[in-house]
């Protein structure tokens, strides 16, 4: 199916402290993600660059938090373009690092409310990113946005979410990288956890599936946060949190085919590509496949086999 699209770079870097995701943006389009989409017979509309708006946000309360303001004011900015964009088409949200998603996915959940229409959320991360200001020791706010989106307390220094998403349409899958206190606040919330060894067990098919009847059958809009670290980082280097044991190549390319497939996906966020740690843009490169086989690019041939 034939989708309007809305490429919006978010260059973000306030939520770690590795420089490099600001580059993000400018990777995809040189990647060639707007030609392949093209391509794929997909309408391509490049808003260009968000914009944070200036003067918003504190400091944090929590000593260990860096960059609020800088990161509360890129969450204004992105939540305003992101709803816009949902109104538009399809957006597809080229970050920066995963602290962009307190933004987009906020201007998404708007345009979601205002449609009378549940939100839900697949979020394909190696990890839950699920601490909050007062919780977290690292003081990223990469590591924050799933809790902004539950309506966890403790980020009163930004703007009220505008419908905080219930756990059960929020679907982590992939993550093998959980502390403690992320740990504890899971088990009190009912998420559906598809960490590395769910995935082992039952594999990749049967757990997607699940989430997509649910959504389907609630007419739900879907958003995905696609982290780079949920890809292994022997195929994908270029991020600053590589987790060993991630997604494999055709575990990636299977997911996306299987979103392609049951065509429920909304909007789209790519996050934490550091093309400054990426080996001659062999990341980016991946990711802009992946984009490809969720908008309907088959990577495998799979034509029957005979045996005489």
């Amino acid at each position: 199916m034939q989708k309007h699209c809305i490429l919006v770079g978010a260059p973000v870097d306030s939520g770690q402290r590795t420089p490099g995701c600001l580059m993000g943006p400018s990777a995809y389009r040189v990647a060639g993600l707007p030609a392949i989409m093209k391509d794929l017979g997909h309408e391509v509309e490049d808003w260009g660059d968000a914009a944070p708006q200036p003067g918003q946000g504190n400091a944090a309360v929590n000593p260990a938090v860096h960059a609020q303001p800088e990161t509360v004011a890129w969450t204004q900015g992105l939540a305003q373009i992101s709803q816009r964009a949902m109104g538009a088409g399809f957006p597809i949200f080229m970050g920066g690092d995963h602290s962009m998603s307190l933004g987009t996915v906020a201007g998404v959940a708007a345009y979601a409310k205002a449609q009378g229409r549940p939100l839900y959320i697949l979020w394909l991360d190696a990890h839950s990113d699920f601490h909050t200001p007062l919780s977290t020791d690292s003081g990223h706010f990469h590591g924050m946005p799933v809790a902004y989106i539950a309506g966890l307390k403790g980020f009163e220094a930004f703007p009220a979410f505008p419908a905080p998403v219930p756990p059960q349409r929020i679907c982590l899958f992939g993550i093998r990288s959980v502390d403690q206190a992320e740990h504890d606040a899971l088990q009190r919330l009912d998420l559906a956890v598809n960490d590395m060894r769910v995935l082992d067990e039952r594999g990749i098919v049967a757990p997607l599936r699940e989430f997509l009847h649910t959504v389907a059958k609630d007419n739900g809009l879907l958003h995905v946060s696609l982290d780079v670290d949920f890809l292994d980082p022997t195929i994908a280097p270029g991020v600053g949190t590589t987790v060993p044991g991630g997604a494999t190549f055709r575990e990636a390319h299977l997911v996306m085919e299987l979103l392609h497939e049951h065509d429920l996906v909304t909007s789209l966020d790519l996050a934490e590509l550091n093309p400054f740690l990426d080996e001659r843009g062999r990341t980016a490169r991946l990711m802009v496949d992946l984009v490809a086989s969720l908008m309907g690019r088959k990577v495998f041939d799979r034509p029957t086999m005979r045996y005489s």
